[in-house]
């Protein structure tokens, strides 16, 4: 009853001081400060102070700024147009057609950014004119991009990923091998829906893409060389154990500013654009992990976590039940936070329950990055539903029903992961771990 009363009384706090406007990461240590004076008679301001700076200082951490900068800088290249270019000649003999752009180009961008936005941004920027100019289907062209821009959360380098690696003290090069399958299984579940769709829907019809050689299509492939060679460069240094996570995101940069000037697309103006964007969005992230590292620490000291966790074990969940609360529990928390809010703010009480159910730490990440993805696409606060909107101006309900079925695809991607462990465990366990 007690650790009811004090949940009550955080989410209180919590929600009083998020509905005044008040910057997430300020709103956590709002809660925490509540908790160290309501719960202990240490110096809150020393406890603050020393909670934020080793938060902070996690060289660990130093990847984060470095692969949003990445993406920063590659948002800003030629890129989209030259990965629909190289594409679409593969894509258009397939069933759904260039629809599949929409996914394949998540994915591939996904693996060079980390970012759910930025690969939406990036690929939806090209794509959208080009599949509207062909007549396919606008609810198929928005769905698919909502849905396929989520892989940015998965696929490495992923910032989820490296913030949850961080959370809970894991190998963020671990998490970004357990990330890899999954990636790409749950691409090939949205590659699967658009194949069936297309061939029942009877508003499928597109305009035919003119015949093309073997010839003409590998030569228009030379347009995808540059981006699978930073992806080599990135996550082949890390698979052979030469690079830690960070010094494959400084690898990313260097490839990345390269690929601009190889471009004639660096100038001043970009670069110091990309610069401050990646310095923007890093200095948000590192603000909500010093306030959930702070919250973490004063609900430690009132038995939360710890009570939580064994409140769930005596009510003897078997695993599966438990991931479906989990499930339900993040759905949830998704419509109203962003992603990585939802893990750093829930990891202090999540985390106990998990290791005292002996859950894998490795698989339980992707497993909660797969749910979070599902909240960057349900409203009312889905993050790319509301980038999606700025790009194509349509209503939010009706790009809500148009990503409603990658939704279902996600949730199904949770029921495939708890049946086959291994999609996220085997190459975690079988690769060659870099040094640090």
């Amino acid at each position: 009853m007690e650790d009811l009363s004090i949940i009550i009384l955080f989410l209180f706090v919590l929600f009083l001081l998020l509905g005044t406007g008040v910057w997430i990461g300020l709103a956590l240590m709002g809660v925490a400060w509540v908790g160290m004076e309501l719960f202990t008679s240490r110096p809150v301001g020393d406890v603050m102070l020393t909670t934020i700076w080793s938060s902070s200082s996690s060289w660990t951490l130093t990847a984060l700024p470095l692969f949003i900068w990445m993406g920063e800088i590659l948002y800003r290249t030629r890129l989209s147009e030259d990965m629909f270019k190289g594409l679409s000649p593969w894509m258009a003999g397939l069933p759904g057609g260039l629809v599949h752009t929409n996914i394949v180009g998540c994915t591939v961008f996904a693996a060079v950014s980390g970012s759910s936005a930025a690969t939406l941004t990036t690929v939806g920027k090209m794509s959208i004119p080009e599949l509207r100019k062909r007549n396919y289907p606008e609810p198929m062209i928005i769905g698919t991009l909502a849905g396929a821009a989520t892989l940015g959360l998965m696929i490495p380098p992923s910032l989820t990923l490296i913030v949850y690696g961080v959370t809970i003290n894991e190998s963020i090069s671990k998490l970004f091998f357990a990330g890899i399958m999954p990636g790409l299984v749950l691409a090939a579940m949205f590659m699967a829906f658009v194949a069936i769709s297309s061939r029942v829907s009877k508003s499928w019809n597109p305009d035919p893409e003119p015949p093309m050689s073997f010839g003409e299509k590998v030569a228009n492939s030379r347009f995808l060389i540059p981006v699978f060679c930073l992806i080599l460069v990135v996550i082949g240094s890390m698979y052979l154990g030469y690079a830690t996570a960070t010094e494959a995101a400084a690898f990313g940069v260097i490839g990345g500013l390269v690929l601009a000037a190889t471009q004639g697309s660096l100038s001043w103006k970009t670069f110091t654009e990309s610069l401050m964007g990646a310095t923007r969005t890093s200095a948000m992230i590192a603000l909500i992990l010093a306030g959930a590292a702070f919250l973490s620490l004063s609900m430690g000291f009132t038995g939360l976590p710890r009570g939580l966790a064994d409140l769930i074990a005596g009510m003897e969940l078997t695993r599966f039940e438990l991931l479906m609360v989990l499930l339900v529990f993040y759905i949830i928390l998704g419509m109203f936070l962003d992603g990585i809010s939802s893990v750093v703010l829930t990891m202090a009480v999540v985390e106990p329950m998990v290791r005292e159910a002996g859950i894998d730490l490795i698989w339980f990440g992707i497993f909660i990055v797969v749910v979070v993805e599902m909240a960057q696409i349900t409203p009312p606060i889905g993050f790319n539903l509301f980038v999606l909107q700025g790009m194509t101006q349509h209503e939010m309900g009706f790009i809500a029903r148009a990503g409603f079925p990658m939704f279902l695809i996600m949730v199904l991607m949770v029921f495939v992961l708890i049946t086959f462990p291994e999609l996220a465990t085997w190459l975690p366990n079988n690769i060659r771990q870099g040094p640090g």
